[in-house]
């Protein structure tokens, strides 16, 4: 049966895209315009979400939460409409792990089998084929899907049973996000106390300091304001998750709470369609200074 994609959004569509490569899709997107946008990708429109489950043997989704999954999978005109006994669906959202294994087992009741297999990279990786894909899987279910997930990218990662992929993101977004609000501070620090913010940023990434958040999200400020194309919102969204799931199984999140706070506040100044790179304006009032020019 066919390959189909739900949710054709700033990451869902670059993977989409890349997928379309070697496998036609069948795709569906709550906008018109973007199933359009795959339509000379060697993707075919469909016109709900249980018909794409009706056409396909694997479904993959990538949505903003673990809502969304559920309402696009069991509300009406829903995946599970449209489904056989034995299909599967690839969940690429960042997601709730215990909302992943609730619906999985929900699903089973109907033969249909829930894998989670979000990613980390952002658009550039999927673009590229290098983004990491973290899934959450039995042993079986990951051996069929892993040559269709070869297809988008190499580097592929089996974390364990149901959920796992899903916990494994939280533990790399919730790192992302400290990274990069730390060093949004320190830099902050330095240009007040009379370095160049180019300058920082150089030493910083030639240094024990350097992450990829500052080698790729604050180096790429340097002659102003560039968007990373990730929203702020979605960025506390991962953090809430990760110290949410701190505080579920008992594993303090001292700092990881701090974080969780400052992006909250950053949300209630900048807004909700801020760009996670934009938490830097946020340091710069803190700190009373300008860094990014």
């Amino acid at each position: 049966m066919s390959i189909g994609y739900v949710g054709l959004g700033n990451m869902g569509g670059a993977l989409a895209r890349r997928l379309a490569l070697t496998h036609p899709l069948r795709v569906f997107d709550l906008r018109p315009e973007a199933m359009q946008a795959l339509a000379e990708r060697n993707c075919t429109p469909v016109q709900s979400a249980a018909a794409l489950g009706a056409e396909c043997g694997t479904v993959l989704t990538c949505l903003p939460t673990s809502d969304d999954v559920r309402r696009a999978v069991f509300g009406p005109g829903g995946l599970a409409e449209g489904m056989s006994a034995g299909g599967i669906i690839l969940d690429q959202t960042t997601g709730d792990p215990n909302a992943t294994r609730a619906m999985a087992a929900e699903l089973a009741e109907r033969g249909i089998r829930l894998i989670d297999a979000p990613v980390s990279g952002g658009r550039q990786g999927a673009d590229a084929g290098t983004i990491a894909i973290m899934v959450g899987a039995d042993d079986a279910d990951y051996a069929e899907v892993l040559p269709m997930l070869h297809a988008i990218s190499p580097n592929v990662f089996h974390c364990g049973g149901i959920g796992t992929g899903h916990v494994m993101k939280l533990v790399n977004n919730v790192v992302a996000a400290s990274a990069y609000a730390v060093s949004c501070e320190a830099v902050a620090m330095g240009v007040k106390n009379g370095l160049e913010f180019s300058k920082a940023v150089e030493v910083l990434n030639k240094g024990s300091g350097r992450t990829y958040m500052s080698e790729v999200m604050l180096a790429a400020q340097v002659e102003g304001p560039h968007p990373f194309g990730f929203g702020l919102a979605l960025m506390h969204k991962d953090v809430r998750l990760a110290t949410q799931l701190g505080a579920d199984s008992a594993a303090p999140m001292f700092v990881a709470n701090v974080v969780r706070e400052l992006h909250q506040a950053s949300l209630a100044h900048l807004g909700q369609e801020a760009d996670v790179t934009e938490l830097i304006r946020t340091v710069e009032r803190n700190s009373d200074v300008k860094v990014v020019p």
